[in-house]
């Protein structure tokens, strides 16, 4: 695997390096400026908006810079005005030295779009440095048996200038013996030569002392002198030789100090003293004598300091060869540098542009240049950045890169990228510099809020206090600062009836939900609303989600009994036979709870009775039943409390009172009994008389109860159709009445209806068994009206 991707890699770099080895020959026209040396900083120098046929203020829209190889701020631009302008003093012979035209090249840098527009400064030079002689005093020793026409090298001077502007011609003081012949050199040198015109005699003239000026080509012309001596020697008549007059050497920049360059070697044919020869330097450079050395007696040129390919190429040495009768020879000793791989790729950045908003299209991360000093292979460079990155190389020319995004970036995923740029060169050994730069991703309100939950059940118990904190909801946003910070609100509900902004409150900030009222299970069991949750991002986003508050019941509704009423204003009484059965169901107490749950589980309870031992109620259902045979001696009318009573935490409870008379028979008239005692053979003539009094009336009552209860059933029906009168429903009860066919604990159906019409109270009761209807046929039912 590591094999493939380090392949992959190569081929990529490869892929670098030929795309920028085809655009290096592509490229605008070279841009030509020109100024002397030692101008003051603040010229104008051009308008680079006008040359490129830019618009004002182009420049500064597109971000325009300069940028160079030296680094340095030697010029300015105005990215308003579009002016070059010479940010310092230039000092030719320092920025190029001997090397003419002296030439910087700069780059306007134009980042969006992106373009480079080569240019190049030729620093004039001026006749700013006067020629110098290294050595203030020259020494001759000429044989007074040298012939006239004889000539003698002496030392050149040195002139920093260039051109027009460096020496040109020397002059000597007058005199009878000498002149000065000016020899070329070659690549702009000129040498002084000393010639010889009469025969010296050194018992006339022991010893000549002369002024040699050295004079430049400059407008005035600047001048340097040197003193010469010449001593006139005896006859030595054989002057040394060089075996060879020049040698060419090639030594890599790598050399050790200490290591032999070349041994020159001359031959004298003289003997004795005249034969000795001396091995010196013949008036070298400053610079080649810190770089050379040699030893006088064997002509032995080593190395004494590092050479540097990249700061000299070439060195030219004039070695001179002396013997002690003052004759000399020279040869030249030309050494050329040979480049190595010693300088690593330098990558400088031009710009970098962090952070980099997510999403964006293509982006400029960075724009930066790669140098390599060394030259061929050594200073072809490729390339390159980690292949799991979102970012491409592109590389333009002039050596420029431009790093720039190759997908659109996402801060959730990565807020940060650390891009490793490594540059090689293409040398043995290859060289490798790395270059780390940190772009951060800014955010883009491009994740809407999240909640926990798609939906939120909260419960609440009835009658609370207002203000009860009842639940929170939580939102996230992957996004961060204003684009993270989250606001909740309710959003409208869509039920007319429920009034939303009355019951329920939201803190904006940390999403509690707040009761703002008591709320009643009675009236409200549940209901639902909408939560929005908003950043701040802009444009803002928003989710939704869905609240269920339901109202948790509390036992706070005591029992209503529906039957027997305990608010008529006469009592309900309930007939007996004296020959009931045990256990023969006298009546049924109805009674309902507008709680739910366990709070509306019933129980019934038997509190009070005029004979306790007779009757008894059943605990679950409410019905009323008898315990044992009725006997004589039990009396005609008993009166019973029964208490209803809920499974609530606490317990509410209701009381009903009851009243039942015994009768022979259903044919019997119910007639009040008098509270007070009676005699008992009158009770028993009373009781004749009643009996057939309530014959008559039963068969009476029985026939005008037919005739009244059609016509009741006609008037209620025609009243309730004009009036809305009140009507037993069949099916599905309207919201007035109470259906308890299958509430609390009755085991068995009834259907209730109250009516008050004309400050009358009509109560009617049907009864039917669970599970049946009142059509059903074969079932009783029976109805009291009052």
């Amino acid at each position: 695997m590591e094999a493939r991707l380090e392949q992959a890699v190569q081929k990529r770099q490869v892929l670098f390096l030929c795309v920028f080895l085809g655009a290096s020959w592509v490229g605008a026209e070279q841009l030509q400026y020109f100024v002397a040396e030692e101008t003051e900083s603040g010229t104008f120098l051009a308008n680079l908006a006008k040359d490129l046929g830019l618009e004002l203020g182009e420049l500064s829209a597109r971000g325009a810079r300069i940028v160079s190889d030296q680094n340095t701020g030697f010029l300015l631009l105005s990215s308003i005005t579009g002016d070059l302008i010479l940010n310092e003093k230039l000092d030719r012979e320092e920025l190029c030295g001997p090397m003419e035209p002296c030439v910087l090249t700069f780059q306007l840098l134009l980042e969006n779009p992106f373009q480079i527009h080569r240019a190049a400064l030729h620093v004039r030079d001026i006749n700013d440095n006067s020629p110098v002689f290294l050595d203030k005093e020259i020494l001759l020793k000429i044989s007074e048996s040298t012939t006239p026409g004889a000539t003698f090298l002496l030392e050149r001077a040195q002139d920093s200038d260039v051109g027009t502007n460096s020496l040109s011609n020397y002059t000597i003081s007058p005199n009878a013996y000498f002149h000065i012949h000016v020899r070329d050199g070659g690549e702009g040198t000129v040498f002084p030569e000393l010639v010889l015109d009469r025969t010296l005699d050194r018992e006339e003239i022991a010893e000549f002392t002369l002024t040699l000026t050295a004079l430049d080509g400059g407008s005035p012309p600047r001048s340097g002198t040197a003193l010469v001596r010449i001593l006139v020697l005896d006859i030595n008549d054989n002057s040394p030789e060089f075996v060879q007059p020049l040698y060419k050497v090639q030594l890599f920049e790598n050399t050790a100090i200490g290591s032999l360059v070349v041994a020159v070697s001359a031959r004298d044919l003289d003997t004795g003293s005249n034969g000795q020869i001396a091995y010196a330097f013949f008036y070298a450079t400053e610079r080649i004598l810190q770089t050379f050395q040699i030893n006088s007696t064997t002509g032995s040129l080593c190395l004494k300091d590092e050479l540097n390919y990249e700061a000299i190429q070439t060195y030219s040495i004039t070695i001179q060869a002396e013997d002690s009768g003052g004759l000399s020879g020279k040869c030249t000793v030309v050494v050329e540098v040979l480049d190595v791989n010693d300088n690593p790729p330098e990558l400088l950045m031009s710009s970098l542009t962090s952070p980099v908003a997510e999403n964006s299209p293509e982006t400029v991360i960075a724009v930066f240049r790669i140098r390599d000093r060394d030259s061929g292979n050594n200073g072809k460079t490729m390339c390159s950045i980690p292949h799991d990155l979102p970012f491409v190389l592109k590389p333009s020319v002039e050596n420029f890169y431009t790093l720039v995004t190759e997908t659109p970036l996402d801060r959730e995923s990565h807020s940060e990228y650390n891009i490793t740029i490594t540059v090689t060169d293409m040398g043995i050994p290859r060289l490798t510099t790395q270059h780390t730069i940190t772009v951060q991703v800014s955010d883009v309100n491009d994740n809407a809020p999240a909640f926990t939950q798609t939906s939120y059940t909260l419960f609440v118990q009835e009658n609370n206090s207002p203000a009860l904190h009842i639940g929170t909801i939580s939102a996230t946003d992957s996004d961060s600062g204003s684009n993270a910070h989250i606001t909740y609100s309710l959003l409208p509900t869509h039920d007319p009836k429920l009034a939303l902004f009355s019951l329920v409150s939201i803190n904006a900030d940390s999403g509690q939900l707040f009761a703002l009222r008591a709320l009643d299970y009675e009236t409200l069991q549940a209901f639902e609303f909408q939560v929005v949750a908003t950043d701040q991002g802009s444009p803002s986003l928003s989710s939704q989600a869905l609240v269920r508050v339901l109202v948790l019941d509390a036992n706070d509704n005591a029992p209503f009994v529906l039957y027997p009423l305990q608010n008529a204003s006469a009592p309900c009484t309930e007939l007996l036979p004296r020959a009931a059965e045990p256990g023969y169901l006298v009546t049924k107490v109805v009674a309902v709870d507008r709680d739910s749950g366990q709070n509306a589980w019933l129980s019934f309870q038997l509190l009070k009775a005029t004979e306790p031992g007779l009757f008894s109620v059943w605990a679950h259902n409410g019905e009323v039943r008898t315990t044992r045979l009725l006997s004589e001696r039990d009396a005609p009318k008993h009166r019973l409390l029964l208490l209803v009573k809920d499974n609530g935490d606490p317990q509410c409870s209701a009381s009903v009172t009851l009243h039942v008379l015994l009768v022979d028979g259903f044919s019997q008239p119910y007639l009040p009994l008098p509270e007070v005692a009676r005699d008992p053979a009158q009770d028993e003539d009373a009781l004749t008389l009643y009996l057939v009094i309530a014959l008559a009336s039963v068969s009476s009552l029985f026939l005008l109860s037919v005739l009244l209860f059609v016509g009741v059933r006609l008037c209620r029906r025609a009243r309730a159709a004009s009036l809305g009168g009140c009507s037993v429903p069949e099916g599905h009860f309207p919201g007035h009445l109470v259906d308890i066919s299958s509430a609390g604990t009755l085991s068995q159906g009834y259907q209730y209806e109250l009516c008050l019409t004309g400050g009358t109270l009509h109560h009617r009761k049907q009864w039917r068994p669970a599970g049946s209807s009142l059509a059903d046929k074969g079932k009783s039912s029976f109805s009291f009206s009052y």
